[in-house]
């Protein structure tokens, strides 16, 4: 399908009709054959469509994303629809009154909202394994998971139904699915991207972000989300993450980061052990007492898996959250400092450990071990997300294989150099999404990378 700038220069110039583009989305995600999605939305899109259209009649610029069909995590606020966050906890709350901020700037950049997309129930796991909806299959290869907690939204774009849509990112929400779906996704830096209106799970860390099927597209919406403009830097600065990144990880990535970054630096950051401990620690805690009335009021509503490490979390004394936040804000300003010292802009690590496990057995191999999938998928990227720095991940080019992907991680309110670093690895041809079952005569090894682009 046509990349979502495509799609805006075609209705903009009048080749293509906006309520066209509408109705061939909504047609195709009414026949989505990977548990992707949890809500048409055809008369709001039909109806945000035809203004677009009408705008371009009068020979007005509808805006950057004009007549482009989007769908949004089950967690979005969408005016006259209940946010159920995945659960049938909330299956009778009150219908949200307005739409989140990022669909109300979405809206006014142009684009069409045509449906809400499956997720882990209250976005806590990685694989989006759904009580009510039923488990996100990946495009790729459907006996697998998409990843989670935003694994609707990669899977209906990483299938081509819709050439863009956004996630939250909690510990690896975003991360995850686009590596295994083979995506563009985007954590932002912590808080930068607007989060009103969205469900939340644990507050010191929920994010969004959109997925994409190629980088243009994501700096777009990256800059109507933002209201930033995106300025390449002038020199770039490369290194990688060692240590504990560098172990359970799979050997296309290993050989990539080495093939970009090659004598380095590799940073090791100190702690990483207690860094996601304490992530654990807090998520657990905020998402619990988040729930506690819920949870005193229809516990046996809850997927149970969720439910008990709600509970769990909502047991957890003060003083271990305290202490866990005191530990975060030292890290921070730790690495900071490392990342300053060093010299390096974007620091690279592999996105999962792995390719996308069988959904008939979602468990992982973690330090020589099988364990569980939904919560251990995120081993890399929980650590990213505890210091709040903005984090990228990039899928390699490998087609005719399952997706894998790295995380591109700059400092904080970096991003424009993330999105310089991707450039430049896709003008190399190591990174770049393949569409699920394209083959090619030969895939491109990975080469030798300068670490400082000019």
């Amino acid at each position: 399908m046509m990349s979502a700038l495509e799609q805006a220069a075609a209705v903009r110039t009048g080749k293509a009709s906006a309520v066209d583009l509408a109705q061939a989305a909504l047609a195709r995600l009414a026949a989505d054959p990977h548990v992707a999605v949890t809500r048409l939305l055809p008369a709001r899109a039909l109806d945000e469509a035809a203004r677009v259209d009408a705008l371009v009649a009068q020979g007005r610029d509808p805006g950057p994303l004009a007549g482009v069909p989007y769908g949004v995590k089950d967690l979005f606020d969408v005016a006259g629809e209940v946010t159920t966050a995945g659960s049938a906890v909330r299956a009778d709350a009150a219908p949200a009154a307005t739409d989140a901020e990022a669909v109300r700037r979405l809206a006014a950049a142009g684009a069409v909202l045509v449906a809400t997309l499956n997720m882990d129930e209250f976005a806590y796991g990685f694989a989006t394994i759904n009580a009510r909806h039923g488990t996100t299959r990946n495009p790729h290869d459907p006996a697998r998971l998409a990843g989670g907690s935003s694994g609707g939204s990669a899977a209906v774009v990483a299938a081509g139904a819709l050439a863009f849509a956004l996630g939250s990112d909690t510990n690896g929400s975003i991360r995850v699915p686009a590596s295994l779906c083979g995506l563009y996704g985007l954590k932002p830096t912590h808080a930068d991207l607007p989060l009103d209106g969205t469900f939340p799970f644990a507050h010191s860390f929920d994010d969004i972000g959109p997925f994409c099927g190629n980088l243009a597209d994501l700096r777009a919406i990256w800059a109507v989300l933002s209201g930033r403009v995106d300025v390449a830097p002038t020199a770039l600065h490369l290194g990688a993450l060692g240590g504990r990144f560098a172990e359970n990880i799979d050997p296309a990535q290993a050989s990539a980061i080495a093939a970009i970054v090659g004598e380095g630096p590799w940073l090791t950051l100190p702690d990483l052990a207690r860094y996601r401990s304490a992530a654990f620690l807090i998520t657990a805690y905020e998402g619990g007492n988040l729930h506690r009335a819920d949870l005193a009021r229809a516990a046996m509503a809850y997927d149970p898996a969720v439910r008990d490490r709600l509970i769990a979390g909502s047991l957890l004394p003060r003083a271990l959250y305290d202490a866990a936040q005191d530990l975060r804000a030292a890290a921070r300003d730790h690495v900071d400092a490392l990342m300053e010292a060093a010299g390096v802009d974007v620091l690279l690590a592999p996105a999962t450990p792995c390719t996308a496990p069988p959904i008939a057995d979602p468990r992982i191999l973690i330090d020589g071990a099988m364990v569980p999938a939904r919560a251990d998928l995120g081993i890399h990227t929980q650590p990213i997300t505890f210091l709040g720095l903005p984090s990228l991940c990039v899928p390699l080019r490998r087609p005719g294989q399952l997706p894998l992907g790295l995380q591109l991680i700059g400092r904080r309110f970096g991003e424009t150099a993330l999105f310089a670093c991707a450039q430049m690895l896709e003008e190399r041809g190591v990174v770049g999404a393949t569409a699920p079952g394209a083959i090619a005569p030969q895939d491109i090894a990975p080469q030798e990378i300068s670490g400082e682009l000019q």
